[in-house]
């Protein structure tokens, strides 16, 4: 299909998949950007930030983030020991602590949360990584934050194994600090999370190309600069207590400057404020915020927050608003530039992107600030979270002044500062003001719900028009108060009748025209389109041919075309006001617009099938609704606000663009501008959220500059009249009426009668002058009575007596009242009107809470007249008592009393008492009157409507009133003219709603039902529908119909732009109020000619209830004009009554109908609960469709057997043929008590019948297979089962071997594609199975295994909280086949669908259940891990596997087989859910999956046991069903009806269902083993797999929690067999025991080393080292074993003869070590791990007093070891794979050690020096792997010890110098000093010997001469 293959690449590009990378950006590497100019921002797509707006409904709701820290990477720092901490909504979570600069982490954090979508896409997520060492409190060595919503925004909601970028958030000019690997997956309610894919290779592992960031961009430091100009309009803040003791001591009081202002800018969590200036309603700050961020920045919004600082207390908030980054800036990434097309060479395109990228701008530019209403109170505001942004604003608050601009790589001297004079007088440009006009005029309010005190609408642009505010001229921004009427059905309305009242504003604003009128643009293009569009989905939806939606979206292709040709955006030049992002957002919807254009244009070119353009065009309406978000828009909302007496109650906010007069084009002009729209007004804060609507206005607006006032003329309709008005009071004094008893009131006075007013005071304002004089003119709403507009009515009057204490009841002082106790006319006086009829006499009202003859009785308490309150119960102490008398009463003609009309009794209005409610006729009891005096004006120069703006200001009050400025405000409202619209014809019209039926609508009582009717209502008349009992899904079929509704204004306009009728359903409640139940709106079909016949069509309009769909209502409506000459024979026929007074939907607009036949297979109830704490016992089932009933027979004993006993049952009823009109089935479940209670248990409604739709006539090959079970039995008798002889064909020990090297779970990884585990499987030619990466119910081709019959929740009870579903109360089991009868009584009905039904009784089963493996588990555990195991139950049976948990793991593989016996269908659930084991606390269930059995064995797919691809009899593949593959065949046949299969030839040859199938084409390619079963049975079970049966398959189950029902709490890989016993014995279960490690041992004997580097230098000089060998196998560091030291190598030889020996378990299919250890001393458990087969070996240099030195090492893979030299000559670093120009490509192939048994050789060990390897000394060394048999039979000894055997290890020969020095006193004189020193010792004796000899010498020499010389002895 060519469907716009460019726009399907273009939204990959955009999706972030190709070259804009996943921000949206297009990189120009190395072109840094200037100030303002295009620069490389990335922000998201702008397409994907609608859609999860739009899909996620905005109510709290479950989430899930999950945060997997894989790895980090360059991390700074020498000898770290980083650790990283995630925050996430509060909450924080930290890994474990690793070493080193690139730390493999790998643990997964989960978060859940349950908030508002909007709130949680806000939140950020920040990871941080800390250096767990040191200390001090700058250990943080880098952080990324990001936002929520920027993940859910990408592909499937996460962001995979993406590197992230650290950086250092205070230092921003600091480079990266390192990397961090993360996915990040947001999980919202229901969404499925995407699995990971690990990287096989190291290329996917590039950080550069899988960056967060693309790749052109770098991570920029950027300053926000804001300057924050100044700020007007700041309400009332503080309490006026100081100003007021001022104006008291006669000082000035200031009362409108009593606020401090400062404002607040944060943005990714800094915050700046700047200085506060204080007492200033209008505050200049002059200064400039600079904020430090990095760009691109993946947070979104600038929050500025108007504060007012407070002494005492802490700052309140006066306003906020946000400002949007992703609105002021664009990356150029999100124009699809179809230009890229054409481009030769990729530089086009890049230019195009970045022609339209540029930094966040704005402004200068006022942002508005809306909060809670102005008015001051010293009480707490209850709307203050208003002011802080959370909720929609109902006032304006006042404005700033700012800009905003981005720069790049700057660095920021001070955070806040003035800004220079230059720059506010650049500034001052975008201050200059125009004058605006606003005009509102009010043409009806109704459906207020109820009466009370008088109401006004009062309508404000920013605080021009706001009543209560003192700043501001006073304008005519009110209409006058009027009191509401009774609608004579339901709703009160205000009786404007033809003079409508008018608002007039004139206000001061900067020129932005030019910004709004490009938005009203593009809105006016996307309406169009939007309305075409649904036009499209609406006549896909209702099947319309294929033509008739071709014709359909050509017109919608072509019109759009138009619209974006012919539509100009307005030019910027010459305009005011123009800011830099204006010249941007121009440039980017221009060239968004053309490239929307060429798509278009290209799609209408090349399409070819309508629905696939849908999504498309969506897509195009959405960018053409962003574009027209408009950031710098200055101008205020229209706000209009309902008063009631002086307080406020509702709102609503019109946007200023939608109601401006623009005169660049009429597509400029906002949709409403000039036009009347319907506004319903909310609530402040509603906590309802809507529920009951205040009123319902329709309201025409129009607004435009001043300089424009003239074109209002040609919008304006009626005649606008001006007067000035005042009130004429009297009082009546022993009955005579004059100004004597005025109390507190003034001779003429404003309408409130509080303000004196003086006829000759009145002065016209400028401009206008007086037209004739003063006059009378009572208002003309008190004309209208109360039964205007209406056929029935009701009169009351209320009939009083009091009496004293125990004394008898007398007539009251005023017998007759009315219900507010003011005087009412008697009995007697009233009168019939003309045109009507009395319907019978006066009779009490007893349906109220009053006695049997209708009195009800009060007590008095003064000073009031009347008591309070009132009970129907007479008691001692009652002193009043009355009772309501009705008469009721029918309009027969429309003659009017029209004499009584126009006598207006000199105009006055009477009251019993001042400030009671007026009415027009005089009354005995009446003692004040007034009557109002008008005086019209006139414009003096200009004639037409626009002169009503001229009446700026108000009427000029006399000075010599001392009218102070307060005065001024005071009188505000008394002053102003009153401006009204005045219409000189109505028209009447004829409106008839056809109210068919409604669907799906809420539970509102407890017996899981409502009683729903409708209220009807259209401007300010309604009507009522009738109740219907008990039903979610009303068929009303009901015609209402409005005779003479009157409506003033032009027919056309009205056809153009009708009012809607809307419906409120409520609830019928026999006790209580009626609860509301939702409301919906549909627009009236107009025609202004009822005799052209255009008959409505109906449609289903949605039911909003709370701001969610409730629900959906089938209603049409047309609107007729009835002209005055035409009689009523142009109406539409009267249509067909019910009863006497409710008409039906007529033909033509009703849905045809056509009988159609329900055939409903009840086949069972299951998992019932109890009602009303009883069981439910004996069940029956009720259907019901369209008006028809059918029930089942009951169930005896639902205990025994839960199965209905005759389960087909068949409704005939009349359905529409058309699918969009088709009433819902519905179900019923009723329990049949004793005493004949028969309680509603459950209910279930079902919307869809198409899927249930069929030809009956077609041969129905899919009768259920489960006939199987019935059919088995019968056909066997009994079952034989063939004993086959199983070929042996090899040795015994042959097979073992071979069998140890595949098992179950080879299968299981070769089916997953996982060839590296699944060791020689695969080429023995085994057969795989399948992995169904979900459900096998979500399996496509098996239907959800419903085929026989499906599953359907029962409910009851009330809906009680929105956000819960009504609770499940059980499930029923069928099905229903629907298709049309013919009409023709005379011919057959066709054949019945449901014949051939299994066995309905229950069925005893074996279920094997086999659990493989879980996968991404929900952590319970501290540590972030879980304690896995399982536990089963199904029916009374559990089964706890406790003592089989594994621990601390997320992905635990059980591979667990479960056996357990049932009866189907009782224990139909089988529960298989996984808990976590604790040893203290109760062990928590993470989740569990729920598998019906029941269907599985009815299903005609068989999924009770898969079939496997070949047919063995022995080996790992062991046919394991009851049933051989030809018996399997046997019976489909048999189920289809069809000739059971023949086999032929030697069965090699078999035939079926009309098919020859030869054995030979199934298995030409394959691989014969030995396991194989006979041909026959291999050629059945080929030809069974083709028939779509269940293959043999392991499905992946969801695990749900109740606390988090809608998130996945990981998955579960497992599959189920079912065997009916009746069937037999099955065949032996699969084995699928996990592997278990062998225990192997790796012998490692170092022999000798050579060329070691002499690291030391010796005492005598020589260099010298003492070495040593160190191994280890890497996981099981703990286990280190060292050689002896060989001291004092000269030479670098070392000699050591050493054994070292490590004991490892060994995965040899997964080609895994297996290490277990404990984390922490303190852990229960030990965690297992699994690391490749290594072994390091390491030399060492000896010191006995300093760290020993190392000289070097090889890590050798035991699985691809690297081949020794033989001799150490041959050995060198080339060995090494690692080194450049290794020898190991040319040379001999690496070869796993695990084959090769033992090797002996040489190894070079290497040492890093200066960044490169060097070599560091070899090692001789024999390997060897030994099995833990083997062990036993050769042992050996670690060292030397004992026993020193295989091989025997001599002590080491080594050299005489190799000892240590201190230990060896003797060899060392003997080797060092001897062997070094052995002259100089010689000499040395020698001389000491000469020494000696001379000093003895000398010593006996004096001696001796003297003896000689005296010789005394002589």
């Amino acid at each position: 299909m060519k469907l716009l293959e460019n726009t399907r690449d273009n939204d990959e590009v955009e999706e972030g998949e190709a070259d804009i990378d996943a921000a949206g950006q297009v990189g120009l590497p190395g072109a840094p950007p200037l100030l303002n100019q295009p620069g490389k921002i990335t922000q998201r797509p702008v397409r994907l930030q609608r859609k999860r707006h739009r899909a996620l409904t905005n109510k709290p709701q479950d989430f899930q983030i999950r945060v997997r820290v894989i790895e980090g990477r360059q991390l700074l720092g020498n000898n770290v020991k980083p650790v990283v901490k995630v925050n996430v909504c509060g909450q924080t979570h930290r890994t474990r602590i690793r070493r080193g600069n690139n730390p493999y982490f790998d643990e997964m954090f989960f978060y859940n949360v349950n908030m508002l979508p909007s709130e949680l896409f806000d939140e950020s997520i920040s990871l941080r990584v800390y250096d767990s060492f040191s200390l001090r409190a700058d250990s943080l060595m880098g952080e990324f934050k990001l936002d929520v919503g920027y993940i859910y925004d990408e592909p499937s909601h996460a962001i995979m194994r993406k590197w992230l970028l650290l950086n250092d958030p205070d230092d921003s000019s600091s480079g990266p600090r390192g990397y961090l690997k993360v996915s990040i997956i947001v999980v919202g309610t229901g969404d499925e999370p995407p699995t990971e894919r690990r990287e096989l290779s190291k290329e996917q592992d590039d950080i550069e190309s899988n960056l967060l960031l693309p790749a052109g961009v770098t991570m920029r430091s950027a300053t926000l600069n804001f300057k924050i100009y100044r700020a007007e309009d700041m309400p009332q803040m503080d309490d006026a207590f100081v100003q007021t003791v001022k104006q008291v001591f006669g000082g000035d009081g200031d009362k409108k400057n009593l606020v401090d202002p400062y404002l607040e800018v944060s943005f990714a969590g800094k915050r700046l404020c700047t200085k506060i200036i204080e007492k200033n309603a209008n505050p200049e700050w002059n200064q400039f915020i600079n904020l430090q961020v990095k760009f691109p920045s993946m947070c979104e919004r600038v929050k500025l927050t108007m504060f007012d600082w407070d002494r005492m207390t802490k700052d309140d908030a006066i306003g906020t608003a946000f400002l949007n980054l992703n609105k002021m800036s664009s990356s150029g990434g999100e124009i699809e530039d179809t230009r890229a097309d054409n481009c030769d060479t990729n530089t086009d395109l890049s230019t195009t992107a970045s022609e339209v990228g540029f930094l966040p701008a704005f402004g200068p530019c006022y942002v508005n600030l809306y909060g809670s209403p102005r008015e001051f109170s010293g009480l707490p505001d209850p709307y203050e979270q208003l002011n802080l942004g959370n909720g929609d604003g109902v006032a304006y608050r006042g404005r700033v002044l700012v800009e905003m601009s981005t720069q790049l790589d700057g660095k920021v001297d001070k955070s806040v500062d003035d800004i220079s004079s230059d720059d506010i007088l650049v500034a001052q440009k975008y201050q200059r003001r125009r004058r605006y006009s606003l005009c509102a005029v009010f043409h009806s309010a109704c459906m207020l719900q109820e009466p009370g005190e008088p109401i006004q609408f009062e309508v404000s642009i920013g605080n021009y028009g706001n009543k209560l505010d003192s700043t501001c001229k006073p304008l005519a921004s009110t209409t006058q108060y009027s009191f509401a009427v009774f609608d004579g059905n339901h709703y009160y309305y205000l009786p404007w009748a033809d003079t409508k009242p008018v608002v007039i504003l004139t206000s001061y604003w900067e020129d932005i025209s030019h910004r709004l009128e490009s938005v009203n643009i593009l809105l006016f293009i996307a309406e169009r389109l939007e309305s075409h569009l649904t036009s499209l989905k609406t006549a896909i939806l209702a099947k319309a041919p294929e033509t008739r939606l071709v014709e359909i979206w050509v017109k919608l292709v072509s019109h759009m075309i138009e619209d974006l040709n012919s539509f100009q955006l307005p030019v910027l030049e010459n305009q005011p006001n123009i800011t830099m992002l204006d010249l941007q957002m121009k440039k980017l919807r221009d060239t968004a617009i053309e490239s929307i254009r060429q798509m278009a244009n290209r799609m209408r070119e090349e399409a070819t099938d309508v629905k696939a353009t849908v999504g498309d065009i969506e897509d195009w309406l959405d960018r053409i609704k962003q574009l027209a978000e408009e950031p710098q828009n200055s101008m205020p909302d229209v706000i209009i606000w309902m008063l009631r007496g002086e307080k406020r109650v509702a709102y609503a906010r019109v946007p200023a663009n939608q109601i401006l007069y623009s005169n660049f084009s009429e597509q400029a002009w906002g949709k409403h501008c000039g036009r009347t729209q319907t506004i319903f007004m909310q609530y402040p804060m509603d906590k309802n959220k809507g529920e009951k609507i205040p009123v319902q206005l329709r309201v025409n607006m129009w607004l435009g500059l001043s300089v424009h006032e003239k074109k209002f003329n040609s919008f304006s309709e009626g005649n606008f009249s001006v007067y000035a008005e005042m009130y004429e009071n009297q009082a009546q004094v022993f009955g005579k009426w004059g100004t004597t008893g005025l109390v507190g009131r003034h001779k003429f006075s404003d309408v409130t009668g509080k303000v004196k007013l003086k006829q000759e005071r009145f002065l016209p304002p400028r401009g206008w002058e007086w037209e004739g004089d003063w006059f009378v003119d009572p208002e003309r709403c008190l004309l209208t009575e109360a039964d205007a507009g209406h056929t029935e009515f009701m009169d009351e009057v209320f009939e009083n007596e009091t009496r004293f204490p125990g004394g008898e009841w007398k007539p009251a002082a005023e017998p007759y009242t009315d219900v507010n106790g003011e005087k009412a006319q008697s009995l007697e006086e009233f009168e019939c009107p003309l045109g009507w009829t009395w319907e019978g006499e006066w009779s009490f009202d007893s349906d109220r809470a009053v006695d049997e003859r209708g009195w009800e009785y009060g007590v008095t308490i003064p000073p009031d007249d009347k008591p309070k309150s009132w009970v129907p119960a007479e008691k001692m102490y009652h002193v009043h008592r009355r009772k309501r008398l009705v008469r009721p009463r029918r309009k027969i003609s429309d003659k009017m009393a029209t004499a009584e009309r126009r006598e207006p009794g000199e105009g006055w209005e009477y009251s019993s008492l001042i400030g009671w409610k007026f009415h027009r006729k005089e009354r005995s009891s009446d003692t004040f009157r007034r009557r109002r005096w008008r005086r019209k004006m006139v414009p003096s120069d200009c004639i037409g409507p626009s002169a009503i703006f001229r009446l700026e200001g108000a009427l000029g009050v006399d000075v010599d009133e001392k009218a102070s400025k307060t005065g001024a405000a005071k009188v505000f409202g008394a002053n102003t003219p009153t401006v009204s619209c005045h219409f000189n014809r109505s028209y009447h019209y004829h409106l008839r709603v056809y109210v068919y039926q409604a669907r799906n609508l809420c539970a509102m009582d407890k017996d899981s039902f409502s009683d729903p009717y409708a209220h009807v209502s259209f401007l300010h008349v309604s009507k009522t529908t009738e109740v219907i009992r008990t039903t979610l899904n009303p068929t009303w079929d009901q015609t209402l119909i409005f005779e003479d509704i009157e409506i003033y204004g032009d027919p056309k306009t009205i056809a153009h732009n009708p009012p809607d009728v809307v419906l409120e359903l409520y609830d019928s409640d026999q006790v209580g109020k009626d609860e509301p139940m939702g409301r919906c709106t549909c627009p009236p079909v107009v025609k202004l000619n009822p005799s052209v016949a255009v008959s409505p069509k109906l449609l289903w309009f949605s039911v909003i209830k709370k701001g969610r769909t409730a629900g959906e209502v089938l209603v049409a409506s047309e609107l007729l004009l009835k002209e005055k000459q035409v009689n009523d024979g142009d109406l539409p026929l009267v249509p067909p009554r019910r009863g006497d007074k409710l008409y039906m939907v007529p033909q033509g607009i009703r849905p045809v109908v056509q009988l159609t036949a329900i055939e409903v297979l009840a086949w069972g109830l299951r998992n019932m609960k109890t009602y009303q704490l009883a069981t439910v016992s004996s069940p029956s089932l009720i259907v019901e469709c369209g008006g028809e009933i059918v029930q089942t027979a009951v169930i005896k004993n639902f205990k025994k057997n839960p199965n209905f006993p005759g389960s087909v049952l068949l409704l005939k009823v009349l359905l529409p043929k058309e699918e969009m009109y088709t009433p819902p089935i519905v179900l019923k479940v009723i329990d049949h008590r004793p005493f004949g209670r028969k309680p509603v248990v459950g209910q279930c409604t079902t919307d869809c019948l198409e899927e249930f739709r069929c030809d009956p006539y077609r041969p129905n090959n899919e009768v259920c297979i489960s006939a199987q079970v019935a059919m088995i039995a019968a056909a066997h008798g009994g079952v034989v089962i063939d004993i086959e002889e199983r070929p042996i064909m090899k040795t015994e020990l042959q097979a073992e071997k071979e069998e140890e090297a595949v098992d179950w779970w080879s299968k299981f990884y070769a089916s997953v594609g996982m060839q590296e585990k699944c060791g020689p499987y695969l080429k023995k030619g085994y057969n795989t199975l399948q992995v169904y990466n979900s459900e096998l119910e979500e399996v496509e081709q098996f239907h959800g295994l419903t085929d026989f019959c499906s599953t359907f929740k029962l409910q009851r009870g009330k809906t009680e909280d929105e956000e819960d579903d009504p609770s499940v109360v059980g499930e029923f089991k069928g099905s229903f086949k629907i298709y049309p009868l013919p009409d023709d009584p005379g011919v057959p009905a066709p054949p019945r669908q449901f014949k051939e039904l299994p066995e309905s009784g229950p069925q005893e089963c074996l279920i094997r259940i086999y659990v493989v493996r879980c996968i991404d588990l929900q952590p319970k555990d501290t540590n972030g891990m879980c304690d896995p195991y399982i536990k089963i139950a199904l029916g009374k049976k559990t089964i706890d596997d406790r003592d089989n948990y594994i621990p601390n793991t997320l992905n635990p593989e059980f591979g667990r087989m479960f056996e357990l016996s049932c009866f189907l269908p009782h224990d139909k659930d089988l529960k298989i859910a996984v808990y976590d084991y604790d040893l203290l606390s109760r062990d928590e269930k993470v989740g569990e999956t729920i598998i019906d059995l029941e269907n599985r064995l009815l299903s005609r797919f068989r999924p009770s046991c898969g079939l496997p691809q070949t047919y063995c009899v022995s080996g790992i593949n062991h046919w394991r069903d009851q049933l051989k593959p030809s018996q399997i065949l046997q019976n489909v046949a048999k189920v289809r009806g069809i000739p059971p299969p023949r086999m032929e030839g030697d069965d090699s040859l078999l035939s079926f269902s009309g098919e020859q199938y030869n054995l030979q084409d199934f298995e030409t390619n394959t691989v014969t083993h030995q396991h194989l079963g006979p041909a026959r049975e291999r050629l059945a079970l080929h030809v069974l797999r083709n028939q779509g049966l269940v293959p043999e398959h392991v499905e992946t189950r969801t695990l749900h929690s109740s606390h988090q029902p809608n998130l996945s709490q990981g998955r579960i890989q497992m599959w189920v067999d079912i065997f009916p016993k009746s069937l037999g014995l099955p065949g032996p279960p699969c084995d699928i025991t996990p592997r278990k490690a062998k225990k192997y041992f790796l012998r490692a004997i170092i022999w000798n080393t050579t060329d070691v580097t002499l690291d030391e230098t010796s005492i005598t000089g020589e260099n010298m080292s003492d070495i040593y060998v160190k191994g280890w196998m890497p996981g099981m560091e703990d286990e280190k074993q060292k050689t002896d030291v060989h001291y004092r190598s000269l030479d670098g030889d070392g000699n050591f003869n050493w054994r070292f020996i490590f004991g490892f378990d060994y995965l040899p299919a997964e080609q895994l070590c297996v290490v277990s250890r404990k984390e922490h001393f303190w852990n229960l458990d030990k965690t297992e791990f699994r690391v490749p087969p290594n072994l390091i070996i390491q030399i060492w240099d000896n010191d006995k007093f300093s760290l020993d030195d190392y000289l070097g090492s090889v890590e050798l893979d035991l699985l691809n070891l690297i081949p020794p030299a033989k001799t150490p000559e041959k050995c060198s670093l080339k060995m090494l794979p690692v080194m450049v120009g290794s020898l190991s490509s040319k040379n001999t192939q690496p070869t796993s050690l695990f084959s090769q048994k033992s090797v002996r050789g040489w190894w070079p060990c290497a040492i890093q020096k200066d960044g490169k390897h060097t070599l560091g000394g070899k090692v001789e060394m024999t390997l060897e792997i030994v099995e833990e048999k083997e062990m036993e039979e050769r042992p050996a000894g670690k060292g030397r010890d004992e026993p020193n055997m295989n091989p025997k290890l001599e002590p080491p020969n080594r050299p005489d110098t190799s000892f240590f020095w201190f230990t060896n006193p003797c060899k060392t004189m003997k080797f060092i000093v001897w062997r070094r020193f052995k002259w100089i010792f010689i000499i040395g004796i020698l001389l000491l010997l000469v020494i000696l000899f001379l000093g003895i010498l000398f010593y006996s020499l004096p001696n001796y001469i003297s003896m000689k010389i005296v010789k005394p002895f002589s």
